[in-house]
């Protein structure tokens, strides 16, 4: 499963199952909170399981805020609500839907465009001034696209918000003997591809589960490529997961955010 329109039909459908089933990043906000977002606090909206690093997003009203990858009806309607002019751009239908859903109930204006993260090119040049990324580019071989739309879609002085997976997750034996032992033993070598690393036997399962494929990026992609597509980092911050599934994650923060500037 090398050809990445398949990849992209595969991991479509899985995140619109898991939008049908209101998985964690599924699950519409509430009216609460959307109350809430009407009052001034936009705090709900999430990069990372915990609140974002104070000074991340100071201001939202009237700002052009495109969340990208970010369906599921959580960030994009907690920021209009408090005020943003809000694109929501994601791959999946059903993701989508859940913040046509939640605008519906509350009365928001929300744009909703279904693509590839890879390819913005149905938005021109400096479109955003703010660019809102959570955790979703492991979903794609290759994150480097990624960051150079978000330059070029992005106005002077305007900021990219984006979270990924600290890659050290990925490298590890997934045998449930170790993990019951508490035991990690290395043997995958970064970049992780789920095509590339799993065993025929074992990638066959997973699809035939309809599980999204991932893909563990380097922090030189995840990161310098950032740098590398012109943007400057301003700020950088790490997050615990709050339901560990691996070893790793009881003795570090496994999530990353990161906060970058296009300067002209």
């Amino acid at each position: 499963m090398t050809d990445p329109i398949d990849l992209l039909t595969h991991n479509q459908a899985a995140w619109n199952r898991q939008a049908a089933q209101g998985c964690a990043w599924s699950a519409p906000v509430s009216a609460e909170e959307i109350a809430t977002a009407r009052a001034g606090n936009w705090s709900a909206a999430r990069l990372t399981p915990g609140p974002l690093p104070a000074g991340w997003l100071d201001q939202v009203r009237g700002r052009r805020i495109l969340c990208l990858a970010a369906g599921g009806g959580q960030q994009a309607p907690i920021l209009a609500a408090a005020g943003a002019d809000v694109t929501v751009f994601d791959f999946s239908e059903g993701q989508l839907d859940q913040d046509r859903k939640v605008a519906a109930r509350e009365g928001l204006d929300l744009r909703c465009v279904q693509g590839d993260m890879r390819d913005l090119s149905v938005f021109a040049d400096a479109s955003f001034d703010v660019i809102f990324h959570p955790i979703s580019n492991l979903y794609i071989p290759d994150v480097r696209p990624v960051w150079r739309e978000c330059a070029r879609v992005l106005a002077p002085q305007g900021e990219l918000l984006s979270s990924f997976w600290n890659p050290v997750v990925f490298v590890a034996d997934r045998d449930p003997a170790l993990t019951a032992q508490g035991l990690v033993r290395p043997n995958r070598r970064l970049p992780y591809s789920d095509i590339a690393h799993l065993s025929a036997e074992d990638l066959a399962a997973k699809r035939e589960r309809g599980e999204a494929l991932v893909f563990g990026h380097t922090l030189a992609d995840q990161i310098g490529g950032q740098l590398d597509a012109g943007l400057l980092l301003t700020g950088f911050h790490e997050d615990w997961q709050p339901h560990p599934r691996f070893v790793v994650e009881n003795v570090m923060p496994t999530f990353v955010a990161t906060k970058a500037m296009k300067l002209s």
